[in-house]
């Protein structure tokens, strides 16, 4: 089951930036990300409500863990207008959507060892290194 749900996350991610990729040329980034933030938020909600109505899961929380997924939105509503911007401005998704996963995959690999002292064997460095190196050829092959 959990192999699905990675699988579905993965293909709705990809969707969403082919999707920011098409709609870029025809919104401004902000506003564009905005609709997408209350699409997302709205979706959220109506699934937050069926949780509790349903008794589903339990609806727990605490203050720091509030706090983190505010700067998780933050985070990911500066991503959103960003990429907005550069497809906007002509990058293929086929070139952006790759540079910035695979930026932010060298970025979140990079604090979970050395902030969250999150332990990887060889291998994974390995396909850490080659992760660098291809987002490095992209980067250099991409026009400017």
């Amino acid at each position: 089951m959990l192999y699905w749900l990675l699988a579905l996350a993965a293909l709705m991610f990809g969707l969403y930036n082919v999707f920011i990729k098409a709609s870029s040329d025809h919104i401004n980034p902000v506003l564009g990300a905005v609709v997408l933030q209350f699409v997302a938020a709205f979706l959220g909600l109506g699934l937050l409500l069926y949780q509790r109505a349903t008794g589903a899961m339990a609806l727990t929380s605490s203050a720091r863990g509030i706090w983190l997924a505010v700067l998780a939105g933050v985070a990911i509503g500066l991503v959103e207008i960003l990429s907005f911007y550069v497809y906007g401005r002509g990058v293929p998704v086929s070139v952006g959507n790759p540079l910035i996963i695979g930026g932010s995959l060298i970025v979140t690999t990079g604090v979970g060892v050395i902030l969250m002292r999150e332990h990887m064997n060889l291998a994974q460095f390995a396909g850490v290194a080659l992760l660098v190196v291809g987002v490095s050829l992209l980067a250099w092959g991409s026009p400017r």
